[in-house]
């Protein structure tokens, strides 16, 4: 790759116009009462991506929920591999609305068929008790580089695919080398932990903020089962797909200012892996908590 070549590659991954179709890509059509319609982007790989579903469906469930009330969890399975040549339909189910909570149902279809389902339940503002675990201590995140200078200074070729030469709405710095670059077992402390955020302004509404890091959360997550076993995407003969996928909101944030993402997986076993992610804003606060299981399989 010659020089220019990598200087381009360097700056691509990045952008306010990337960040702005991905927030037309949330904004869900509504053909009928609690039916929504969602696309995919034209460059999509062979599947839709995990995040992208489950941050629609989520945009669905929160769309028929009043302005007062946050989303504080959601729980969900992927069920078939979503075709991005086709629209997806997101039927919402109103399971109840309570005096403080409200709760929904999601189930995402194609070609008469389920490929996703979510359950999110929305609460009132209220007060209560207080603590969190304190954020590791780590690099500030403008001291990192970006992927796209970690993706133009690597010398394997089989990490230049469709993926992750995609332009992402999502700026993401490693602050733990990951498996491909360093190509070792991490062994049972190994985690993996990058800063992100929106890579660009996002406007002052809760629910696009949420559902911008539920985007985001399904990337790098199951990069901490491979880094126990010095293994990635690409590199190496991995299959993967996410299986579930569940969230806790504990506080408010902003998707578009940074936030540090960390990983770590306690187990893998019959062909799954297992990855639990805290969600720390910049400042500190603990603000979400991710566990998501994932087929993986490790070929020969």
């Amino acid at each position: 790759m010659t020089e220019t070549s990598r200087e381009s590659l360097a700056g691509m991954l990045a952008g306010q116009p990337v960040l702005d179709r991905l927030v037309t890509l949330l904004d869900l059509e509504k053909i009928e009462e609690n039916i929504f319609r969602g696309y995919s982007p034209a460059h999509s790989p062979v599947r839709v991506f995990g995040g992208q579903v489950a941050g629609q469906a989520l945009v669905a469930a929160g769309r028929t929920v009043p302005a007062d009330r946050r989303v504080h969890s959601l729980h969900s399975y992927f069920i078939r591999g979503g075709d991005p040549s086709v629209p997806i339909v997101y039927e919402v189910d109103r399971i109840r609305d309570g005096r403080s909570f409200t709760t929904r149902r999601v189930v995402a279809i194609q070609h008469g068929k389920a490929i996703f389902s979510l359950s999110a339940s929305f609460q009132l503002d209220e007060q209560g008790i207080e603590h969190q675990d304190p954020m590791p201590d780590v690099p500030e995140p403008e001291s990192l580089p970006t992927f796209g200078q970690l993706l133009a200074d690597t010398a394997d070729p089989k990490m230049f695919n469709a993926w992750n030469t995609t332009p992402k709405p999502i700026d993401v710095r490693y602050v733990s080398e990951p498996a491909w670059v360093s190509r070792s077992k991490g062994g049972r402390d190994a985690r993996n932990q990058v800063w992100m955020r929106a890579d660009g302004k996002l406007a002052d509404d809760d629910l696009l903020h949420v559902c911008v890091v539920a985007f985001a959360s399904d990337m790098t997550l199951l990069d901490s089962v491979l880094a126990r076993h010095g293994v990635y995407w690409g590199t190496d003969k991995v299959l993967g797909a996410s299986l579930d996928h569940a969230m806790w909101f504990h506080r408010r944030f902003r998707a578009d200012e940074w936030f540090l993402y960390d990983c770590a997986s306690p187990s893998a076993s019959g062909a799954r892996g297992m990855a639990t992610g805290r969600i720390f804003s910049q400042s500190g606060e603990l603000v979400a908590t991710v566990v998501q299981e994932g087929l993986l399989r490790v070929l020969d």
